[in-house]
């Protein structure tokens, strides 16, 4: 007795008398859901992905979707992803794998934090009108400043400053790698980044040629596979990341699938063209907080002492300790990425039940860095799960000097979330290296969205800032005062340190 065949999770139909045969949803559909047979189109509704790819391009809006058209019986505990999980595992005995970030329905902290804006006795501030300052820089600050006085009267600074990046928003693009995303889609991502005055990670996939006019707006970075690492690499960042983990997958390295490694993936990640790119889980050279000090140094000392060097790590249980070994390797920033980043393939168990929130990481992340008295000794960046303006400002009030988005941005290039990433068939010419496909993503028009998107989000941020009463985003930073939690246990909130509503 064999499983047999599942339920379909989503059902296409196409309004045969709207339909004016024009094969569109043919040409744009990689999963093969549609195909002409004689004056019809015929649909197999088992391919589908729910990457609407096809109601968008249909020009009659003749296509309709509609998710889970029959189901399982309903229970609590055997859902139907679990189900479907075993059933996939029992034909397979593989690992099941899954793209995008954690699908579970844990609550979202953010949404359960409010910020506090200002009435009467402490006026909030108009934007419109009076300035705002979010320029932003990433990496060490001095406990005092120095200075001297030269022969003509005039001060100069004594004090070494440690080089940072000055960004014009605290929003920056997350490391994305060539191979796990199109040529394309790195461009566009990129040319936004040099246009709102930013900046993007490269992913652990090297830098191809076509980035280089970008490379003032890149930060490098180097994980346990070391793909497409050397010396002109390095020296090419405006700043250089140590990626121990991700948010998407704790613990685990990554995979790129060999079908996304065509002959530029290949050359730009040093790899041989169609093997898949396995990084390991750890790094074989850093077993403790002295080897990765090494290895940060190694990193300043190739690129003369003149970028800032970053690392990387998932939040997870002691991941404030894990900051305060990082604050004293000689590196500029931490990293923390939660839960719910995301990822271009992970396995599922992994993406759904390991790691912690950032919110919870975040705020004992700053809490542990003042405890120690090393806060100005490194910048903190969060990423993991930001979706909008709303939740950059209360990361930055939980202690954040800056974030990274990436599922955010690959929605403004036109993603659909479907969570295929892996199969190479992404489109939208976002998740994929099949020429065909990759056409479809236009490097200027996804370049303007891109843009536009952290453009609007900073100027949100700037009328959240306002409302609060603060005109620097340095005075959010940290700034518990503005938030209060809403339906928050008391634990919770105690982790976080801020105040329940109403007090």
């Amino acid at each position: 007795m064999t499983v047999g065949s599942l339920p379909v999770r989503y059902r296409i139909s196409v309004d045969h008398d709207a339909c004016m045969m024009c094969e569109r949803c043919i040409e744009n559909c990689p999963y093969g859901v549609f195909r002409r047979e004689g004056d019809r189109i015929a649909i197999d509704s088992r391919k589908c992905t729910a990457c609407h790819r096809c109601i968008a391009m249909c020009p009659c809006d003749a296509i309709t979707m509609e998710e889970k058209p029959v189901d399982y019986r309903s229970h609590p505990v055997w859902t139907r992803e679990v189900r479907e999980a075993i059933y996939n595992q029992a034909r397979t005995g593989r690992i099941i794998l899954s793209g995008m970030g954690n699908a579970l329905d844990y609550p979202m902290i953010f949404d359960r934090l409010v910020l506090d804006a200002c009435q009467v006795t402490n006026p909030s501030i108009d934007p419109l009108r009076e300035p705002m300052e979010l320029r932003t820089y990433i990496g060490k600050k001095p406990r005092q400043l120095e200075f001297i006085r030269n022969p003509g009267g005039d001060l100069e600074l004594a004090t070494t400053l440690s080089p940072n990046l000055q960004l014009e928003t605290p929003i920056m693009i997350g490391h994305m790698s060539y191979g796990a995303i199109s040529l394309n889609a790195q461009l566009s991502l990129a040319r936004a980044a040099k246009e709102t005055g930013t900046f993007m990670g490269t992913g652990e996939g090297g830098l191809h040629k076509a980035i280089y006019p970008y490379q003032d707006n890149m930060i490098v970075q180097t994980a346990s596979g070391r793909f497409g690492v050397d010396i002109d690499y390095l020296e090419r960042g405006a700043a250089i990341e140590i990626k121990i983990g991700q948010g998407a997958k704790p613990g685990i390295g990554g995979h790129l699938p060999g079908e996304k490694v065509p002959a530029d993936v290949s050359q730009t990640r040093m790899i041989p063209e169609g093997s898949d790119a396995i990084s390991p889980a750890p790094h074989h050279d850093i077993y403790s907080i002295e080897d990765l000090a090494q290895l940060v140094r190694s990193l300043k000392e190739a690129t003369e002492w003149k970028k800032p060097v970053f690392v990387k790590i998932a939040a997870v249980h002691n991941v404030a300790a894990i900051a305060a070994g990082i604050a004293r390797s000689s590196a500029d920033a931490v990293v923390v990425d939660g839960f719910r980043g995301g990822t271009g393939a992970a396995p599922r168990v992994f993406r759904d039940h390991v790691g912690i929130p950032i919110e919870a990481a975040l705020a004992a992340v700053d809490q542990k860095l003042r405890e120690q008295g090393v806060r100005n000794e490194v910048s903190v960046i969060a990423s993991g799960g930001l979706r909008e303006s709303a939740d950059v400002a209360k990361a930055i009030a939980l202690g954040a000097d800056a974030v990274y988005i990436g599922t955010a941005a690959l929605v403004a290039l036109g993603c659909r979330v479907c969570g295929s990433c892996y199969r190479n068939l992404c489109p939208w010419g976002i998740a994929t290296q099949r020429e065909d496909l990759v056409r479809r993503l236009e490097p200027e028009v996804g370049a303007e969205q891109v843009a536009n998107l952290i453009r609007g989000w900073t100027l949100e941020l700037a009328e959240l800032m306002g409302a609060a009463g603060i005109n620097s985003i340095e005075s959010l930073r940290g700034n518990r005062d503005r938030l209060r939690g809403y339906m928050l246990d008391e634990n919770m909130l105690k982790v976080l340190d801020v105040k329940l509503v109403g007090e």
